[in-house]
């Protein structure tokens, strides 16, 4: 089954168009990484862009606030301190400061960044993972569990780590038999899929240490997942299913999407082009949209997933003259509302990084509700021992109306904190550390605070609650009122969009 294209369809998402941003806003003069891995080789967060940059006898990444822009200096700091190229970096889910890092030379390292960027060359992490005897080229972050990392090297094993101390909980050594291309988590983080270079698609619990469902190379073409021999990638869709990228036997790039209750076959197939570059896909939950960006490529697909066949379908696309050598994608939480944007890419050039944003044009200055679901935020939804005694939680979503606010994280600074607990002496100067330095486990986050009593309020107090009461009665019957315009709005402008594509297909 192919994917349709030119059929009119009704959907919000029809008219997303791609902008580059001018050029006083990118970010030039980066000497970004010549390593041949095929990663993003960027990562971006609300607070801050990452790319892996050149360094010489070692590994660097560059990290830079996200309001950067213009040239960078050649003596700009960097987090410089692994032993040899770095291979993938990823920022934490849970706190906009902490970065991981993957390198060649076996290590995993995560780092903090100060809140105002690097004032220095970091070579300090607050942890080293070492498990891996070979180089480390993937990592994933438990979408839902506090301080849970995925790691996969070419040693074919794959980890799973307690950041906050340290330990490697998790070890699968025997779950892939050859080179492990990519691995991602599945919306709940109960489950990671994974594709490897013997073609095969797997779905692994790694509490268990066990293989759920495979699709294995067999003697049979319709048995594998991909024909060709290149990288492949696969990504899980908030409902289960799961989207794959690779070539086929004559080197024509693929996508394909696959029902997780039955891989016996794909729910749709289609072949894309006959580039070398390897396709990443970049997948937006809120919107079921994924956009597809290929190395080496000018271009970035996009396509919308639906319960309706084809099932996959495609949007438009955006191309510029210069290929790109990676791209990395900000979460929901860094877009603009207000320009009605739902997704910005970060392209990677030769020795630039160029913001390129995909808007859904809309006439009216209002918060549009159908185009910003509530989003994953900041807080997760389990403590790393919570996942790892069995449970599963869904992301904790947050409102985007009015622009994303960060909220204080009770679990803030746990990861630097956890590991000094195992040391400490009991008594009150040992109590007071703990507090001070793990406030993730103090009273707030068991739920004693204990609040200051309030005091009796006078006269004025109580005219002045009477007043802004008033004041806030007032502003709940405007957004009423509102409420109501925005929804007849929304049923004209759907009317609208129906006549339209009546003439598209020439009924009218």
């Amino acid at each position: 089954m192919s994917f349709r294209r030119g059929v009119v369809r009704q959907s919000k998402f029809r008219h997303v168009f791609a902008q580059a941003w001018k050029a006083e806003h990118c970010i030039d003069d980066v000497r970004v990484s010549r390593v041949t891995w095929d990663s993003p080789l960027c990562a971006v967060n609300p607070k801050f862009i990452a790319v892996i940059v050149e360094a010489g006898g070692g590994g660097a990444f560059l990290v830079v606030p996200i309001s950067k822009s213009g040239r960078i200096d050649q003596s700009c700091s960097t987090v410089c301190g692994h032993l040899a190229p770095v291979l993938d970096i990823q920022w934490c889910p849970h706190d906009d400061s902490i970065i991981a890092s993957a390198s060649e030379d076996n290590t995993v390292k995560v780092w903090q960044i100060p809140d105002g960027g690097l004032t220095g060359p970091m070579t300090e992490p607050l942890v080293t993972l070492e498990g891996h005897s070979k180089r480390v080229g993937i990592l994933a972050w438990h979408p839902t569990a506090f301080n849970i990392l995925l790691t996969a090297g070419c040693d074919n094993v794959m980890c799973v780590w307690d950041v906050g101390t340290g330990e490697l909980v998790y070890q699968l050594n025997d779950a892939h038999p050859d080179l492990i291309y990519s691995a991602c988590w599945n919306r709940d983080g109960s489950a990671v899929c994974t594709v490897a270079k013997d073609k095969a698609l797997r779905i692994i619990d790694p509490r268990r240490g066990t293989v759920l469902k495979a699709r294995l190379k067999a003697l049979y073409v319709r048995e594998k997942v991909h024909d060709g021999t290149r990288p492949m990638r696969a990504v899980f869709l908030s409902d289960g299913k799961i989207l794959t990228t690779g070539f086929s036997r004559m080197s024509e790039r693929q996508m394909a999407l696959w029902d997780t209750k039955d891989l016996s076959e794909p729910m749709a197939m289609q072949e894309m082009d006959t580039s070398n570059g390897v396709l990443l896909p970049f997948y937006d939950p809120d919107t079921n949209m994924v956009y597809l960006c290929g190395k080496g490529d000018c271009t970035i697909r996009y396509f919308e997933v639906t319960d309706e066949s084809p099932y996959v379908h495609f949007l438009n696309l955006y191309s510029s003259k210069e290929p790109q050598r990676g791209a990395g994608y900000v979460s929901k939480r860094g877009v603009d509302v207000n320009k009605c944007e739902i997704a910005r890419f970060y392209k990677v050039h030769e020795r630039k990084i160029e913001p390129i944003s995909m808007t859904v044009p809309r006439k009216s200055d209002l918060f549009q509700g159908d185009l910003y679901p509530d989003t994953a935020g900041l807080e997760p939804s389990l403590l790393a021992e919570e996942w790892i005694a069995g449970q599963d939680a869904p992301p904790l979503l947050v409102s985007l109306s009015g622009g994303y606010a960060t909220p204080t994280s009770k679990h803030r600074d746990t990861l630097r904190g956890r590991p000094k607990l195992a040391s400490q002496d009991s008594g009150a100067g040992s109590a007071t550390t703990t507090t001070t330095s793990a406030p993730a486990v103090t009273k707030e986050t068991e739920g004693e605070t204990e609040r200051p009593a309030r005091a009796n309020p006078t006269d004025g107090t109580v005219d002045r609650l009477r007043k802004e009461d008033d004041v806030l009665n007032e502003l709940l019957a405007e957004m009423k009122a509102l409420r109501t315009v925005v929804l007849a709005q929304s049923q004209r402008i759907e009317l609208l969009e129906r006549q339209l594509a009546r003439i598209e297909d020439g009924d009218v």
